[in-house]
């Protein structure tokens, strides 16, 4: 894997791979943070690097989602994908996007996420409803995306009070 690591995230960047897909991606079944320290930080840099650059382009070369799924899931991990989330058109359109997607599952308990092979996936996903539930939905709100904000601040509740919550009755009245 080490040998083919730069042909790979070479291809990953520029989007020459055919896709990103939802198979299995072999960094996400490595323990790469055990290689040699320069190795790790080099990984660990390129998922970052790769993040920025996804979140400033209108049209990266696979959907921002997918790029945030496999960073994280390579990472196991959401909290610095999150953090260094941008501000600006590009970056909010990005996070309506994304929020629009991570809701249908996460307001139903499922996650988001296709690839995670171990237990740092419910820590990923509690950070990622926490930060939807917050900052992400004060963002959507000052974006003028007060629907999705109201569906993120719901994710906050348990699961039946969730359902039960009165939004949904007056989302079927505008439908």
């Amino acid at each position: 894997m080490r040998r083919l690591l730069p042909q790979a995230a070479r291809a990953m960047a520029d989007g020459s791979l055919d896709t990103i897909g939802y198979g299995a991606h072999g960094l996400s079944r490595l323990d790469w943070r055990s290689w040699p320290a320069e190795q790790a930080a080099a990984i660990e840099a390129f998922l970052h690097a790769w993040w920025q650059d996804a979140l400033s382009r209108p049209d990266p070369p696979y959907g921002i989602d997918e790029i945030f799924d496999t960073c994280a899931t390579i990472a196991r991990t959401v909290t610095p994908f999150l953090d260094g989330w941008g501000r600006g058109p590009v970056a909010d359109a990005h996070l309506v996007h994304c929020t629009d997607g991570w809701l249908y599952d996460l307001l139903s308990d499922v996650s988001p996420f296709f690839r995670w092979y171990d237990d740092s996936e419910a820590a990923g996903l509690a950070d990622l409803r926490s930060r939807l539930a917050g900052p992400g939905a004060a963002r959507l709100r000052a974006q003028g995306e007060s629907d999705p904000a109201i569906r993120a601040e719901l994710l906050v509740l348990p699961y039946d009070e969730r359902w039960a919550h009165p939004y949904w009755a007056s989302a079927s009245d505008t439908n």
